[in-house]
């Protein structure tokens, strides 16, 4: 006999009826079926999401705002792996947002291009970059390539 999930019984306590509703004025939950009078709540379907208080302005519209946040100003550098710098370039050139623009590998509005190290490098390269992570400077010094970074 294998047992299902149907099959299981509940034996360690009595199962509760559900409560009857709106049975008459007499009852403690006749008529309005303990939803209270009109208003949203009474409604069928009724659910509100978060920070609603009745039609006034949302809970986290009346907090104060604390503090300052330094993200919206913040200069978000595109990035660029070592293995597909190996794809883009030849030996010889020079690794830069300019170059990447005429790859067409960075397209619209940058403020720079930070060099990953995801992949090796075998190429050499010059790279004249904004910003570059310690595992790539460390494969690129390893391959004896020259870095230049250049904050802006």
């Amino acid at each position: 006999m294998s047992m299902r999930l149907e099959s299981l019984t509940n034996t360690s306590r009595k199962s509760q009826k559900r409560k009857l509703l709106g049975r008459g004025t007499g009852c403690k939950k006749g008529k309005t079926c303990g939803r209270g009078q009109k208003g949203m709540g009474a409604r069928s379907g009724y659910k509100t999401r978060r920070g609603y208080i009745g039609g006034g302005a949302r809970l986290h519209m009346r907090l104060p705002t604390r503090g300052f946040s330094n993200a919206r100003f913040a200069r978000r550098l595109d990035t660029i792996n070592l293995e597909q710098i190996e794809t883009l370039y030849q030996d010889g050139e020079t690794v830069s947002l300019e170059t990447l623009r005429e790859k067409n590998y960075i397209k619209g509005e940058s403020n720079g291009v930070k060099v990953l190290g995801e992949g090796s490098l075998t190429k050499k390269l010059n790279f004249q970059v904004e910003q570059i992570s310690k595992n790539a400077k460390d494969k690129l010094e390893k391959a004896g390539i020259t870095v230049t970074c250049s904050k802006r």
